[in-house]
């Protein structure tokens, strides 16, 4: 079994917190224990989630992103130079507001231990010849997206005034939590990334702040600054990039097909494989995926993380069918469209009907691809 994502049978990361550490996680913040006892409760839960992806025949097994309140937030307040507090406003979402903390820069962005890198080697010890750990952290766009949005800028440039040096000092930054996550063991990285689908979106010129031409200079500084972390990465390690809408309490932020950035992103992204949201009409089609260049893989996420509704296996089939007539059959894998729990919340759906999306995932992989 090769030991490099992406895998026939495959997943996006996070999973549903279990009420238990959901009240430890409060308490925590609630001053009602201590940090060594949260983590108790936190190695309690990532332990038995990673049994039970053992048991549904996973070849990956990640922490669920049980030790974070947030997929991306989280990674991103452990830098110096950042600050956050909590938000008045928050995302909007369709038909909801994430309440998640406002981020910006205080400062010139550096690391020097990234809390990830133990996170990671707590997964580690539990690998074996069939299942292999992976890292998911939020894409270096996403870091750049966050710092350079409409009610970031002025703050941003304040400290940057030449944005290039603050692309430079993210990139330099990531690179040392690669670096790190390597020498303990990690060959398995995933990037999170929201920002293509903000810059699909009717609404990227408004979200952004620009024009069309100043959107299409973000796509290329995302593309950039993302190349430019994984530049010289050791050639075992492999890292892919999931593109998602917004997953935030089985709600959407986004929405439109990958035609306006696929020319761009699926050619000249250097990572070995994308995970692309294909769930609904939101995503558009597959059109897109004769830009992917040859070198790469695609993991189709045709099954819905957003609501318990487990979805017609012929269905899905036919779907992996459709998308043959772009890329062919040895370069797709599946796995459900995002993660069960982008932040502590969860989507609207049981522990129970989670695992059953992901049984009707090996199902049809197995139908699929032979398994």
């Amino acid at each position: 079994m090769s030991k490099n994502a992406p895998f026939k049978f495959d997943i996006v990361g996070s999973f549903l917190r279990p009420d238990f550490l959901k009240k430890a996680r409060s308490e925590y913040s609630n001053g009602k224990i201590t940090l060594e006892q949260l983590k108790k409760v936190e190695d309690e839960a990532i332990k038995d989630l990673i049994s039970k992806q053992k048991l549904a025949r996973l070849s990956v097994i990640t922490d669920g992103e049980f030790r974070r309140s947030s997929w991306h937030l989280d990674f991103i307040w452990a830098f110096d130079g950042i600050g956050h507090e909590k938000t008045n406003i928050g995302i909007p979402f369709h038909g909801e507001a994430a309440l998640i903390d406002d981020t910006y820069l205080t400062g010139k962005v550096s690391i020097k231990e990234h809390p990830f890198i133990e996170h990671f080697k707590f997964v580690k010890q539990f690998e074996e010849n069939d299942f292999v750990a992976r890292q998911t952290i939020p894409s270096p766009a996403q870091f750049l997206f966050q710092m350079i949005i409409p009610q970031n800028i002025e703050r941003t440039k304040k400290i940057y005034a030449n944005e290039e040096e603050l692309i430079s000092d993210i990139a330099t930054g990531y690179k040392k939590v690669i670096k790190d996550l390597y020498l303990a063991g990690c060959r398995n990285v995933q990037f999170d990334d929201c920002t293509w689908g903000v810059c699909v979106d009717p609404n990227a010129k408004f979200i952004f702040g620009t024009d069309e031409i100043g959107l299409q200079n973000i796509i290329e500084k995302l593309i950039r600054i993302n190349n430019l972390a994984i530049e010289d990465k050791p050639e075992d390690l492999v890292i892919n990039t999931h593109i998602c809408r917004g997953n935030f309490h089985s709600t959407w932020a986004c929405q439109g097909g990958y035609d306006f950035v696929a020319k761009d992103l699926f050619s000249k992204e250097n990572v070995n494989a994308f995970y692309l949201e294909f769930d609904d009409e939101r995503s558009g089609d597959f059109k897109s995926l004769q830009y992917v260049s040859e070198d790469k893989k695609v993991v189709l996420g045709l099954i819905t993380t957003k609501n318990p509704l487990l979805e017609n296996k012929i269905d899905i089939i036919n779907r992996v069918k459709e998308a043959t007539k772009y890329i062919p059959l040895e370069r797709l894998c599946i796995s459900p469209q995002c993660g069960f729990a982008s932040t502590e919340e969860g989507n609207k759906l049981t522990e129970e009907e989670q695992w059953a999306k992901i049984k009707l995932v090996h199902e049809v992989a197995k139908e699929v691809f032979n398994l």
